[in-house]
């Protein structure tokens, strides 16, 4: 007796369709599951069999092999326990095969036979879509992120549900999304809360206007990372396609939370000095997104910058230039988003001066911990050459930098800058012709320019860049423009 079920798994942020095969012959009693399974989904024969068990359903005293088809293709997760529990009452005749053979399933069971959500639900979603499956069955936690995708979510609660549905002997309550299915987001810190520091705002009032990386120094206590927190509340609103993105990564993360089913604003991760590479930028056994995957199409903040370690910052190099992130292992290779705007704020000791001068090797120190002095020291002292803009070291182009002072008591006595509303309205004029792609090259200017433009010609007007310093004085790179908003 053999009876099929439908479930993908995920390779990187992509679904693979995972066909789940359960074959009952006669024989000692054995339960065997094949196809490349890895611990969890080994596990999944006990919370199997108690689960069955404990919606008083028959454990078929036979000899049960599972193949997760195809075998080629590694499976992690607890997502498969629901459609392996299905697949072997199917193959038992205990619901009817064609029936299950109209839905996909994804979810984890409990001893109890109670049904729990599972990280990338939308993918599956999305996988079960492209396979021409409208229907899903799922817990109810993830019934709003599956309904996002245009499936019909099943949610059910318990394994008994689950089987008296596709029996047709009854139907979970059905789920209706509120009106356009975005509730209310969470409010973001305001930059229109900040007293003083103008500098600082316009810097990154430039810096969200023309999406650019920013480069907050100065001494501790004088408010960088408070800025830097306020970035994402001036950042234009995500688009459809950009908050469906955004939220897929979310979702595969782990990171959604059933009450928001959308992410609908520009996402902001920090994540701490002492982060390793692959927590950065992605990797794990089954690669798994990043910190900078988090933070696409939004806001990427190193605090306390030179503390991170090199390889972190070096794998940072590829991500700023090509807006991706490849991940290679051994056993796959996956290649995630990272469009990000990124944001570093370095002790006032980083450097001596910010003046812009791209042909003088600037004498540093890398903070003021034994671990910076001990990294920086390298034979010279504690203190060795570096420039802004010098990749070799581990330092991207910076596109925009400011310096933060320590604000006087009457400059910040007064009322606040107004409502958020007033700071978008304030950005330079420059953003529409950065957003817009010039003709014949049909790329963009601004930061998330691509290398190809600058090797095809390409005609702009008079007066569409209010300004645009030239890279020989400026000591940016060929990717950053620095508009101000004055006119030529």
């Amino acid at each position: 007796m053999l009876a099929r079920a439908l479930t993908h798994a995920l390779v990187g942020l992509e679904p693979r369709r995972v066909e789940v095969e359960a074959h009952l012959q006669l024989g000692v009693p054995s339960f065997a599951i094949v196809g490349l399974a890895d611990r969890a989904c080994q596990e999944a024969k006990e919370r199997v069999r108690s689960g069955i068990t404990s919606a008083e359903h028959e454990w078929p005293g036979r000899r049960i092999t599972v193949n997760l088809a195809p075998a080629a293709l590694r499976k992690e997760g607890s997502g498969f326990d629901l459609p392996i529990a299905l697949a072997i009452l199917a193959a038992s005749r205990q619901l009817p095969a064609q029936r299950l053979a109209e839905h996909a399933a994804v979810g984890e069971l409990a001893l109890d036979g109670r049904i729990r959500p599972v990280a990338g639900a939308l993918a599956v979603a999305e996988g079960a879509l492209r396979a021409g499956v409208h229907r899903l069955l799922c817990a109810p936690a993830s019934a709003a992120e599956v309904a996002l995708t245009g499936v019909e979510p099943i949610p059910v609660r318990h394994l008994a549900e689950a089987v008296s549905y596709l029996r047709g002997e009854s139907a979970p309550p059905p789920y209706s999304s509120n009106g356009n299915g975005r509730p209310p987001p969470d409010p973001l810190p305001e930059l229109a809360e900040v007293r003083g520091n103008e500098r600082a705002r316009r810097a990154l009032e430039l810096a969200a206007a023309g999406r650019h990386n920013l480069l907050l120094a100065g001494p501790p206590g004088t408010g960088k990372t408070m800025l830097a927190r306020r970035l994402p509340g001036i950042l234009p609103p995500l688009t459809d396609a950009e908050v469906l993105e955004v939220t897929r990564i979310h979702s595969v993360a782990g990171l959604l939370p059933s009450h928001h089913p959308l992410v609908s604003a520009p996402p902001f991760r920090a994540p701490h000095h002492s982060s390793s590479a692959p927590a950065v930028v992605g990797g794990g056994p089954g690669p798994r997104p990043g910190e900078a995957t988090l933070a696409h199409r939004g806001v990427l903040l190193l605090d306390e910058f030179p503390e991170f370690q090199r390889p972190v910052l070096e794998a940072l190099r590829q991500p700023l230039e090509d807006g991706v992130i490849a991940v290679a292992r051994a056993g796959g290779r996956a290649v995630f988003p990272a469009r990000f705007q990124l944001v570093a704020t370095p002790t006032r000791s980083l450097f001596r001066s910010l003046r812009t001068n791209p042909h003088r090797a600037w004498r540093c120190r890398l903070g003021s911990t034994p671990i910076a002095e001990k990294r920086a020291r390298g034979g010279s002292g504690g203190r060795h050459p570096v420039r802004p803009w010098d990749c070799s070291r581990g330092y991207t182009s910076w596109t925009a930098q400011e310096h933060v002072v320590r604000e006087r008591a009457h400059r910040v006595a007064g009322r606040a800058q107004g409502p958020q509303q007033i700071l978008r309205t304030r950005r330079p004029a420059c953003p529409k012709y950065l957003l817009r792609p010039l003709r014949p090259t049909g790329y963009s200017v601004g930061s998330f320019s691509n290398d190809v433009f600058l090797r095809r010609p390409a005609r702009i007007a008079a007066g569409t860049i209010p300004r645009a310093h030239r890279m020989p004085t400026s000591g940016a790179s060929p990717r950053a423009f620095f508009c101000d908003g004055s006119t030529p």
